[in-house]
């Protein structure tokens, strides 16, 4: 079914709802201690490797526990540019060619640069899952997105409009987050940024390409109230020069999801952010129920089991 998962634009509607389907069924079995059995089976003794170039909590923390859950050994690098041989220049394809040899069956790889799962991919001889490549994609977060919306949404994905903020430019999940959104029927998007952080063209250019209606904006009241979905994110410092961040400083405080906004909003929309949250949504908005980033983290979990044991072609069969 899926040998590696590379970019968001593998998925089709009909792939999407399988795994979201299948992410639900593991998400009960873990909540009894019968149901971890039967995770535990799927894939015994299999090896992951966690390979992160750069620092993450949520990401690498539920692939592991996800390991865990299915019977699988893990060996993890963090920030292996310090940690690793990259520490001594050595390039990408080096070290997957010999971590291959070390015989896993499965690669989860956080690169700092865009396209490093792709350059992981064309060496390796085990399946690699992009864990995020600088600001290109993060596909595994989107898929939990997705299936977060999917869940919260009561399965009624086709039609909604999203509402996506903050930094866009420079921000890998927003990217993946449009391109599989746009699988489905009847989206719309409102892009709501400053104009030097709005979504890059090439993802414009494939939502035009599509006929996916979009507008951008940098007023978040004059679209809010048309959201069913609000999903919004840090601005991305790490990937800014110092003389970028001087110029963006200001910015950061005019594009802060408060307590004002929550009345503009529908009474059944959700709120969604990827983590981690750096001042762009005040505390107060936690408090209501439709902030669900708590349950989507969560749902990292079984979605990441799920990728797992496509990838090792290790199809369960519940009784």
């Amino acid at each position: 079914m899926l040998r590696h998962v590379l970019k968001s634009q593998q998925f089709d509607r009909a792939l999407l709802l399988e795994l979201f389907r299948e992410t639900k069924v593991f998400a009960e079995k873990l909540e009894s201690s019968h149901g971890k059995e039967e995770l535990r089976r799927i894939c015994p003794h299999r090896l992951l490797f966690t390979i992160f170039y750069e620092p993450s909590t949520r990401t690498r923390a539920s692939f592991e526990s996800a390991a865990h859950y299915l019977g699988m050994n893990c060996f993890s690098t963090e920030n292996a540019r310090v940690s690793s041989s990259a520490f001594k220049d050595e390039p990408l394809e080096n070290s997957i060619e010999n971590l291959c040899g070390y015989r896993p069956d499965v690669i989860v790889l956080r690169y700092h640069e865009e396209g490093g799962a792709e350059r992981a991919r064309a060496i390796s001889t085990v399946p690699i899952i992009n864990a995020g490549d600088g600001p290109g994609q993060h596909p595994t977060q989107s898929l939990l997105d997705i299936y977060s919306m999917w869940k919260d949404l009561h399965g009624e994905v086709d039609g909604i409009t999203a509402l996506i903020g903050g930094d866009l430019r420079n921000g890998r999940v927003a990217r993946s987050d449009v391109y599989l959104l746009s699988k489905f029927k009847g989206i719309r998007f409102k892009f709501v940024s400053p104009n030097e952080l709005r979504m890059k063209d090439d993802v414009l250019a494939h939502l035009r390409e599509h006929d996916v209606p979009y507008s951008e904006t940098e007023n978040l009241e004059e679209v809010l109230p048309e959201a069913d979905v609000v999903y919004w994110t840090r601005i991305q410092r790490e990937r800014m020069t110092e003389e970028e961040l001087a110029r963006f400083a200001p910015l950061k405080d005019r594009f802060v999801l408060g307590e004002r906004h929550l009345p503009l909003m529908k009474k059944n929309a959700i709120i969604l952010h990827p983590q981690p949250i750096a001042g762009e949504i005040e505390p107060r908005v936690k408090l209501d129920p439709r902030a669900r980033w708590k349950s989507q983290s969560a749902n990292g979990l079984p979605s990441r089991m799920v990728l797992l044991t496509w990838v090792m072609n290790r199809f369960p069969h519940f009784h």
